[in-house]
């Protein structure tokens, strides 16, 4: 199919994660202070969206606790910068088998495996603008980590999301990730036209290398919007590239931790190039309340 250039597009800035980095650059935040005011930042540099998890404030690894989630969205909502609030809900779906000889029971250092209701109470009590759907299971970087999203899951969490008036944005980390979404819209689970961020070069789901990238993109419904991003080195080029295919674009230190080769970068520092590279693209970069209209998000003000 012939590309058609996004001229309108919005960043989105992946402030935290939950990946293992809070200890590969003092960058990372991990109080829920510390996430909020990266948010801002990455906001006040171009980022419609921000897209946040939580973490320990003392060990920095990954937390699905109430009272961080709500500090991070009223900190966000009380600030005097306008920005789309989009929270994780893909915390409480991980398993962690054993050795291959013995992989049950699970190893409870890692597992986290929780209920529907209970993976989308953040987001019931916080109610921002978008969370996100995971929508598919895969084998996920180490060699014994599985991230869980069965059918019966999604199907659950997605009609929460959609009775809770949240639109989700569907993470598809593969083709058949996409499969399942188109599924879930045509059974009414989520409305549609849908969000998809489409997720490349995440060990072991799609390879960021563009020919798998444009079959990702033909996978997705023509009236549906899109956002793609790659981890690491890449990240850069995938603003250039999603932007050339018709989407949108995602930075931040989720995906990676670098500026530079030897510089650790900000979240904010992350979204400034990403401005650069979209307006010298010939391409214009939309705010909040552009991206509300696009989508048909009703802003929420603070608790």
């Amino acid at each position: 199919m012939p590309l058609e250039m996004n001229r309108e597009v919005f960043i989105t800035c992946a402030i935290t994660g939950s990946g293992g980095t809070q200890d590969r650059s003092p960058h990372v935040p991990r109080s829920p202070k510390q996430i909020a005011d990266s948010a801002i930042a990455a906001a006040k540099a171009g980022a419609a969206v921000v897209h946040c998890h939580v973490r320990d404030p003392e060990t920095g690894k990954p937390s699905r606790r109430l009272d961080y989630y709500r500090e991070v969205t009223d900190r966000i909502r009380d600030s005097d910068t306008d920005v789309v609030l989009n929270l994780t809900a893909g915390m409480g779906g991980d398993m962690i088998f054993g050795d291959p000889e013995r992989p049950l029971p699970l190893s409870q250092a890692g597992t986290d495996m929780a209920g529907a209701s209970e993976r989308v109470q953040h987001v019931r009590e916080c109610l921002p603008e978008i969370c996100t759907l995971d929508c598919g299971t895969m084998n996920f970087a180490e060699a014994d980590y599985v991230m869980t999203n069965t059918p019966g899951m999604l199907t659950a969490m997605g009609g929460m999301m959609t009775d809770m008036g949240v639109m989700p944005e569907i993470e598809a980390f593969d083709t058949g990730h996409l499969w399942y979404a188109k599924d879930l819209v045509a059974r009414g689970v989520l409305k549609g036209p849908a969000l998809v961020q489409l997720c490349m070069g995440v060990p072991w789901g799609a390879p960021d290398d563009l020919n798998t990238f444009m079959a990702m993109v033909n996978n997705v419904p023509k009236d549906w919007t899109f956002s793609g991003f790659s981890i690491g080195r890449n990240q850069m080029a995938y603003v250039a590239a999603s932007v050339l295919a018709g989407g949108n674009v995602r930075v931040g230190l989720e995906d990676n931790i670098w500026l530079d080769k030897g510089v650790l970068a900000r979240n904010d520092q992350l979204v400034d190039r990403a401005v650069g590279i979209i307006e010298n693209m010939g391409a214009k970069v939309i705010g909040p309340a552009e991206v509300r209209a696009k989508l048909g998000l009703v802003k929420r003000a603070a608790v």
